[in-house]
């Protein structure tokens, strides 16, 4: 086993993922108690990801005195929370970012009841015939959801999010790229770090809690001086969330509601749940299905209506590059 054999030379830094690294552990091929820092990079994915309890298990295996990092590229109350469980006073460290979306980018806010905005996007999405889209979701069960719904209008869609396989996520994206695929159904996490060329139509099925991640979810369209559409599907929970949003942006963005999907006045908002912890269980998404009109064409267009010598890491007296105090778990 290669791995084994450079781990029995003894490593400096050690890389891994934490389910291959709890392996070589219970293979004892790794030995963690001389472990001196320890860096938690994506946590926020790994977090998504269901590696929390694999993430314990490791510090357990940890000295108490230790220098912990943690990287994210949000802080959202799941990560606040998994950083103050094992952290000790520790000093946070933010780069400032950049909450200005692109000139080139079209910005529609379309009003309609949570209840139709699945049958409004196959609607949108078929009547004007587009071809490649991007959609955003809270949740990885919306986003499974949507994507059926999708699929049962006669659109090519995939859902791509933690719970898939990295292969699945892998041919989903291919698909989607060489246009074999019209839509690609997405979490934020799950997006981070998706490259795909001259995107014209991001869409958000559904607001985001956090309002700079509105930002960055439209940033895939409208790269490099192209012009790229965002639009946002809007019911009355979220009325909250999208003045959030455009205190972020600060500006109002156009309203307009399509004929045939006008919105009830009379439904009360109903409260959003975290999307974090609102993957499953009877907790109602604004992705249903109640109201769909089974008017379908074959286009998509809905009528109105994933046994060696431990090796243990030598210690070293480089520095890390952001220092922070000590922490233990």
């Amino acid at each position: 086993n290669p791995q084994i054999s450079k781990l029995r030379q003894g490593v400096d830094i050690l890389i891994a993922t934490p389910g291959r690294l709890l392996d070589h552990v219970n293979q004892k091929t790794v030995d963690l108690s001389q472990v001196e820092i320890l860096v938690l990079d994506e946590a926020d994915r790994m977090l998504d990801m269901g590696f929390i309890h694999d993430i314990r298990k490791i510090l357990a295996l940890l000295k108490t005195e230790r220098q912990t990092l943690l990287y994210s590229a949000t802080f959202s109350a799941p990560i606040r929370k998994l950083a103050d469980s094992f952290l000790r006073s520790p000093e946070l460290i933010e780069v400032a970012r950049s909450n200005a979306a692109a000139e080139t980018v079209d910005q529609l806010v379309y009003l309609v009841d949570r209840a139709r905005k699945s049958e409004l996007l196959s609607f949108i999405i078929g009547s004007r015939n587009w071809r490649q889209v991007l959609v955003f979701t809270r949740t990885k069960h919306g986003a499974n959801r949507l994507t059926k719904h999708l699929q049962q209008d006669g659109l090519t869609a995939a859902a791509i999010h933690g719970n898939k396989s990295q292969g699945a996520r892998t041919r989903a994206l291919a698909a989607f790229k060489s246009g074999d695929m019209r839509i690609l159904v997405a979490t934020d996490i799950a997006a981070r770090g998706l490259d795909i060329d001259l995107l014209p139509h991001v869409v958000n099925f559904e607001l985001p809690n956090v309002a700079e991640d509105y930002v960055h979810r439209i940033g895939r369209t409208g790269r490099a001086g192209n012009e790229g559409q965002a639009i946002s599907l809007v019911c009355v929970d979220e009325k909250g969330l999208l003045r959030d949003i455009e205190r972020v942006l600060r500006r109002d963005l156009p309203k307009e509601a399509i004929a045939g999907y006008e919105p009830d006045l009379s439904i009360p908002p109903e409260p959003i749940p975290n999307g974090r912890n609102s993957g499953g269980g009877n907790r109602r998404s604004s992705g249903g299905h109640q109201g769909r009109s089974d008017g379908r064409s074959s286009g998509g267009k809905a009528a109105p209506t994933r046994g060696s010598r431990p090796s243990t890491p030598r210690s070293s007296s480089a520095k890390p590059v952001i220092k922070s105090r000590r922490s233990s778990s």
